[in-house]
């Protein structure tokens, strides 16, 4: 089984301590008396912008043997598809895995825009469909469907998405979308058909999945907990004759330094950095609100369970070797993160890959050096971790 490598573009800002804004070119770290300097345009030194440094990543990734990056989408993120578009012209072979909420654009939109960037890239476009967060997440972003809902709109807007491909002229009709002798004429008919990448723990998000997904994705667990949740996908997936069509995909932040101890020493770093808000939000996050008249993310539970909001021990938070629990203290996001020595980190992915992951969405802080580590320092162990696993598996049985 091949496994493909994807780095995350941090563009919703990076930095070096928890919850870390610093965005590296951007016009607000420039003093008054500066923005008024020669050779500095609109507040900006010499046109040097937060995007040039998402180049800088997206290049580091691809120099340092990464398939692809994941653009993530946010209400404090840069705007994905304009991101992915501006680095794809920068890079040569790097795949963009762009996160698209669905039903925040018509079908037809999201499909124009995308087979625009395979033409641009050359077919190097994948999209990771987000159906949503919390319930007051999504009304912070105007949207005010309870969380069934959502799920059944995605299920809907891939259906028609998928059909701008397949059928000229398109002519649907669906609870939510009506399409009349629509479709793809030439030449964007000719664009190759994105990846679908797609996430969530819940009944109605597996069965979406099981329709809809060439890439089912986690956030890390213990591996047992993740197996749980590709079989669930498995067996929806056979019910509906795509067994073979969809892989596994694990998301998980990492800390990998040169000894276990250098790692686990910048986590508690880190963790001494982390705010009094940082840790308010992590104490509750993905917690069951019962006030909330929609249901929350089956997602965030699955991590909160993990660790119950605990935020005055770094050690209570190690859910298994390797494995830390309070990573969204430091980053926002999936609360599991991998911590330890280069070796650690290649050996623990591997144990995903003999789980039934295919493709990893890695990330790390500040994301530019630490692409160059990564990409020196663990892809070329996780191989052997892997085939060392496979060989082990093999004299077992």
């Amino acid at each position: 089984m091949s496994v493909e490598l994807f780095w995350r573009l941090p563009t919703h800002g990076d930095g070096r301590k928890a919850h870390d804004k610093h965005t590296r070119g951007e016009w607000n770290k420039l003093s008054p008396e500066l923005r008024k300097a020669p050779g500095v345009r609109n507040g900006v030194a010499d046109g040097f912008t937060y995007v040039d440094y998402l180049g800088q990543v997206a290049k580091a990734a691809e120099i340092n043997g990464f398939d692809g990056a994941l653009v993530p989408t946010g209400g404090i993120s840069e705007q994905a598809w304009i991101v992915a578009a501006a680095l794809a012209r920068e890079t040569k072979h790097l795949r963009f895995l762009v996160a698209h909420q669905a039903g925040f654009t018509e079908p037809h939109f999201a499909a124009q825009t995308a087979a625009t960037l395979q033409r641009l890239s050359g077919g190097r476009l994948d999209i990771n469909i987000i159906t949503g967060g919390s319930s007051k997440a999504q009304r912070a972003l105007g949207d005010f469907l309870d969380h069934d809902t959502r799920y059944a709109r995605t299920g809907e807007f891939l259906d028609v998405f998928k059909r701008y491909w397949k059928e000229a002229p398109l002519n649907y009709k669906g609870e939510l979308y009506q399409i009349e002798d629509g479709g793809f004429k030439a030449p964007l008919k000719d664009a190759p058909v994105p990846g679908i990448y797609f996430a969530g723990s819940s009944q109605p998000a597996i069965d979406v999945a099981a329709d809809h997904a060439d890439v089912y994705l986690v956030w890390a667990e213990p591996v047992a907990g993740n197996v749980e949740q590709f079989d669930k996908v498995r067996a929806a997936a056979a019910a509906k004759g795509r067994l073979d069509k969809v892989r596994f995909g694990v998301r998980v932040d990492i800390i990998a330094r040169e000894t276990e101890k250098e790692a686990w020493d910048e986590a508690r770093r880190l963790f001494e950095t982390a705010t009094s808000e940082s840790q308010a939000l992590f104490s509750d996050l993905g917690r069951d609100n019962k006030k909330e008249a929609t249901k929350e993310s089956a997602g965030a539970q699955r991590q909160w369970a993990l660790h119950q909001g605990r935020t005055d021990s770094f050690d209570d938070l190690i859910v298994a070797p390797n494995l830390w629990a309070g990573m969204s203290i430091l980053r926002g996001g999936p609360s599991c993160g991998l911590i330890g020595s280069h070796q650690q980190i290649a050996d623990r992915l591997a144990e995903y890959v003999q789980a039934g992951a295919s493709n990893f969405i890695l990330a790390s802080n500040p994301h530019l050096e630490e692409a160059y580590s990564v990409g020196e320092e663990v892809l070329p162990k996780l191989g052997a971790a892997i085939a060392g696993l496979q060989n082990e598996k093999t004299k077992a049985a």
